[in-house]
């Protein structure tokens, strides 16, 4: 028999209800409450053994609802429907997250639509981010839901490839994502650096001051978007930086712009335990103003080379471009420990693609086209604390003297 009871929430419902089972003997086969704005809605599935057994339970269970204001269903489920449910639970399980600044019903009917026409269930559903005001909403708000999905997928790409329609079309962020036993379980993050956890490329703003921004911007754009090998146009843009002072350097780490929600991120994960890394294509010299200002525990870029105080044009060591920075994941990776299932990796241009394809979870963040268009995951709409969303953690979990949100 399957119960559903609705109405006001009140503290001990749950208790009453269980114990009026437990007096006469029930087996709990399955059970789900939710409350929303203080209204209650639960179901027991039960396995009771005679039809006059079920009489009496039925009559309990309606005196206290009566009683309480509730309201109560009560259905009777086959044993062979019983049967085709516990043989479902071997099926795949899908997390679609829906990250916007504010969550509208046009939304949830675009992606409920899209799991609809592909014959999959929704399990349940879930806000993972805070209560939001009513009225215009803050400039760096955050709304997330979060949809449980299982069933058979019969076309995993055309999936993925209506879902980003659908994100496109209504300027949110859509994540899909397997719902496996990494999913929480993640325990290193490695990000580029510009654009990615600084609001700028570091290289440009340095070619400004030299009095070769465009030359500079320009090369950089064209490596961004894979139109040029990164290791051949990275040295012809360091050569154009020849004499510059450290002072210009150091003036420039001072006014770096850090990206929306990546201290909160990083001192989030930081507490939860994680590692993170930088692997720039960048300069190690902004890269440690960085590690130092968030509490980054490992930094990899490019040495660039100073003299006597003044920049040669040149660089010293490996240049950290794609392929290096794929190969540094793995390292790392290695020194932890940790499957490359448990590695989350985030960034931006083309030279971050070998890193997001190897990492269990790659996301594109504020990426270019051809990025975005590659990476597993994108997000474009929050900042970079909304990764949190995709690891399934909640604003709750990350501020629990909020309480209950």
């Amino acid at each position: 028999m399957l119960i559903t009871i609705s109405g006001d929430d009140r503290p001990g419902l749950t208790a009453r209800i269980t114990t009026i089972l437990a007096e006469h003997e029930i087996n709990v086969l399955d059970i789900g409450q939710a409350v929303i704005h203080d209204t209650l809605s639960m179901g027991v599935l039960v396995e009771i053994p005679e039809q006059k057994h079920r009489s009496r339970v039925q009559e309990a269970v309606e005196v206290f609802v009566g009683d309480q204001g509730l309201r109560a269903r009560f259905g009777t489920i086959s044993a062979a429907s019983y049967e085709q449910w516990v043989q479902a639970q071997g099926r795949a399980r899908y997390i679609i997250t829906l990250l916007a600044r504010k969550i509208t019903a046009s939304q949830l009917a675009r992606v409920t639509g899209v799991v609809s026409r592909h014959q999959m269930n929704i399990d349940s559903i879930n806000r993972l981010s805070g209560r939001i005001p009513l009225g215009d909403v803050p400039a760096l708000s955050k709304a997330c839901v979060e949809f449980s999905v299982r069933g058979p997928l019969a076309d995993a790409p055309a999936f993925r490839r209506e879902l980003l329609k659908v994100a496109s079309a209504l300027e949110v962020d859509l994540a899909f994502q397997k719902d496996s036993m990494y999913r929480r379980n993640r325990r290193l993050v490695v990000f580029d650096m510009d654009s990615t956890l600084i609001e700028a490329e570091v290289i440009d703003e340095l070619a400004k001051t030299a009095g070769a921004g465009e030359q500079v911007a320009e090369i950089t754009e064209r490596a961004m978007c894979g139109e040029l090998d990164f290791s051949e146009s990275f040295r012809l843009r360091v050569a154009l930086l020849r004499g510059l002072t450290e002072d210009v350097l150091g003036d420039l780490a001072k006014r770096l712009v850090i990206t929306e929600g990546a201290e909160h991120l990083i001192s989030t994960l930081r507490a939860l335990g994680y590692k993170t890394a930088i692997l720039s294509g960048g300069f190690t010299f902004f890269a440690q103003h960085l590690q130092n200002k968030l509490g980054i525990d490992y930094i990899y870029a490019n040495e660039l080379d100073i003299v006597d105080g003044i920049v040669t044009g040149e660089v010293s060591g490996i240049i950290v471009d794609g392929a290096r920075k794929a190969q540094l994941l793995c390292q790392l990776a290695d020194e932890e420990g940790i499957d490359l299932q448990q590695v989350i990796a985030v960034g931006d241009g083309a030279n971050d693609l070998p890193m997001l394809s190897i990492a269990g979870l790659g996301i594109a963040y504020r990426a270019k086209p051809l990025v975005k268009q590659s990476a597993e995951q994108s997000i474009s709409t929050l900042g970079l604390d909304a990764i949190l969303y995709l690891l399934g953690i909640s604003d709750r979990d990350q501020h629990p003297a909020l309480g209950q949100l």
